[in-house]
Formats: C-alpha cells, structure tokens, sequence
C-alpha cells in the first residue's frame, strides 16, 4: 500500500519543532518498518521553488512550495492546490493528513485519513495576537466544515471525539499520538528538586502561573530549581514571565534553557523530579507522554486533554490551571516524597509503554488504513452495481 503522510515534517527529523512534527517523524519511521506499506511524506516548505524529494530510511520525504500568505489562506488555496497536484503525481493509494494539512486534502477523491492533533481556533483564542477573537472565529468555521467531510478521523483524545461530537460524519478511530522509541531508553538521573517545564513561552502554556506557583514553594522553604526549556512565542508575555522572576525574587532559581534538541530534552528529562505543563488549552501534549515513557511524575492541568493521559494520584497530579495555590499544593508534595516520585514515575511508565509506544501506535494506524481501503473498495463496487443495474 502506498501512502503519503501529508503534514509538517522538519528538514532534520532528529529536530522537530513542535508536537505535529514530532509525530509524523516518530509515525513515519514506526510505519516504514512494515513491508506491506510505502510512506512518502509530503510537507510544505517555504524555502522549496520546485518539489525536492529525498530519503530518510525507509521514507521518501517530497517537499513542496509552501505558498503566501496567512496559514489558513494558503491552506485554503495555494497550498491546497500545490498539494492536491502533487498528489496527483503520486497517485498515493490513501493519504493520511495530519493538523491544517486536513484542510487542504478536502474533497480529495481517494481514500484518506486526517488526524486532528488539536483545536486551532481555541489555542488562536488564547494566543493574545491582534485580531485574534475574529482570527479565531473564522479558524473554527473552517475547521468544523473540515471534520464534517472526513470520511476517517483519528482522534488522539477522548477530549478530541468530544469536540468532533455532532459535526464528524466520517468515522473516528481512537488512538494516541507516537513518542520516539528512544524515550523508553532513557535512564533515570534525577536531580532531586528539578522541575521541568517544556513548551513556548506563551499565554496558551500558562508558565507564568507556574513561576508563580514555584515561588510559593520557595517562600515555604523547598529546595529545588525550576527549569523552563522553549523558545518565547510570544515576546510581550516572555518578558512577563521574566520580569516576574526578578520580582519574586527566585532569579537564581529559575533558568530558561531555550528551544532544545529532542535528545537535549529528554536528558532535561532524565535528571527532573517532576515534569509540570499547566496549560490552558491542550489536546494531548507529547511532552507529557515523553515524561512518563522516561518515568518522571507528571503534574498537568484538569483541563482539557490532559486529564485523559495520567492518572490523577497514580502518575501525577492533575491541579487547577488557575489556582497558583492548587499548583504549588501539589508541586510541593510531589518535591518533598521521593517515594512518591519513585511510584508515579513506575506507573506513568507503564501506561507509556501501553498507549506512546510508537510500535503500538503503527499497528493501530495500518488497521486504519487497511478499513479506509476497505470501505473505498466496497463504495466502489456498490457505485458500480447502480451503474449497471
């Protein structure tokens, strides 16, 4: 079967920036270990005039021009109509798109599969950008009309087959997103008292409630040193965040790292005590995943996606985004018992290795792939029978 995973993938597949291409690069290798499949991947690139195709393993990486413009518009038009091209140069026997390239695959004749790895129009709600309440509005009428015409959707959260409750027509298939195998080679070097955030620096990821929360800790006599590790999506808000350090009075205690390697990360990871994202909006953030693979107890907000991945007291701790006193409750008990640590860390691994194991993931994904052709072909033949009756 050949396949092209439609969506961004980085030009180092040992660097990806953000979650969706951390995916496709931990997806794409995981599939290409079966014989049955070929995967091509096909990602935009501002930076291409022509289609550029090269090899990765087992994968043929095409890159196409990107095209001008806002996201939404080039994925509207010349984006959705570069790839719709080079698609029919392919002649792919299904393609699975992934985040906004799901937009430009609509009324794609052949069979297909979009995975939605979150919600654009509520995280543009909360990015703080100009326009972004109207920015955010047209965001959702686009999406909505793109899960309507999806005949198959992966969900990687029961918090996403909530939202595409009432609007998908296709249907949605339930499985998590892949972490990179590495992961689950990582030995535990903890530096007790480490707490590890990893995401942007934005009003969406909620740090400065965090910083907040860490230094209720501090005045309360705990030990230990926050550590913040993203790039500033958002200057105004970045330097909230670090002003408010300064006044805290916790400069020595709190370090920004910056955007990180996957391998530089996940050995932050291998020496924290704690892993902390208390986002406002998320659907299934892999850094989460990526600290229970490797063991590290997870504290994480009751909203939203997270509460589906851990294990409330088991794995972590699930806390109240808006509460810097429910966070602080939690980060310190979590800091002062290191048998507490030790047992969540256990746990949160096991379930790890259970549902991110990107091995489990490809298995799950090829039987999806093996339904879509199925029901293509069945479609087919009924077409036909009406043609000749």
């Amino acid at each position: 079967m050949k396949v092209v995973l439609a969506t961004s993938f980085p030009k180092d597949p040992a660097s990806p920036r953000g979650g969706v291409e951390a995916v496709s690069v931990n997806l794409a290798h995981a599939l290409a270990e079966y014989d049955d499949l070929r995967i091509t991947v096909v990602t935009a690139d501002r930076d291409c005039s022509g289609p550029q195709i090269t090899q990765w393993g087992r994968v043929a990486i095409h890159r196409i021009p990107r095209g001008g413009g806002s996201t939404l518009g080039n994925a509207l038009r010349e984006g959705r109509e570069n790839l719709l091209t080079h698609l029919a140069t392919i002649q792919p026997d299904l393609v699975h798109a992934h985040d906004t390239y799901g937009l430009m695959v609509r009324g794609y004749a052949g069979p297909r599969v979009f995975t939605v790895h979150g919600f654009i129009h509520a995280d543009t709600r909360l990015s703080g950008e100009n326009f972004a309440p109207l920015r955010a509005m047209l965001w959702r009428r686009y999406e909505l009309a793109g899960w309507a015409e999806q005949p198959h959707i992966i969900s990687i959260s029961p918090y996403v087959r909530e939202r595409l409750s009432g609007v998908a027509q296709g249907v949605i298939h339930d499985i998590e997103n892949p972490i990179a195998a590495e992961c689950f080679d990582v030995k535990r070097r903890e530096q007790p008292g480490r707490v590890l955030y990893a995401g942007v620096i934005g009003r969406r990821k909620n740090a400065l409630a965090l910083v907040e929360s860490f230094g209720r800790c501090v005045r309360e006599g705990l030990p230990g040193e926050l550590r913040l590790a993203g790039p500033d999506a958002e200057p105004d808000y970045a330097a909230r965040v670090r002003a408010r350090v300064e006044e805290l009075g916790i400069a020595d205690r709190v370090k920004f790292l910056g955007n990180l390697t996957s391998s530089q990360l996940r050995a932050e990871m291998a020496a924290a005590s704690v892993f902390a994202l208390v986002s406002l909006e998320e659907g299934a953030p892999m850094t989460i995943e990526e600290a229970m693979a490797i063991g590290v107890p997870v504290l994480a907000s009751n909203r939203c996606g997270m509460p589906y991945m851990l294990r409330d007291g088991e794995s972590g701790y699930l806390v109240d985004p808006a509460s810097d006193e429910d966070i602080a409750w939690r980060l310190g008990q979590l800091l002062s018992d290191q048998n507490l640590r030790t047992h969540m860390g256990i746990v949160g691994r096991g379930i790890a290795e259970e549902r991110f194991h990107p091995t489990v993931v490809a298995r799950r994904t090829r039987e999806v792939y093996r339904q879509a052709m199925a029901m293509e072909i069945r479609k087919r033949g009924t077409t036909l029978g009406r043609r000749a009756s």
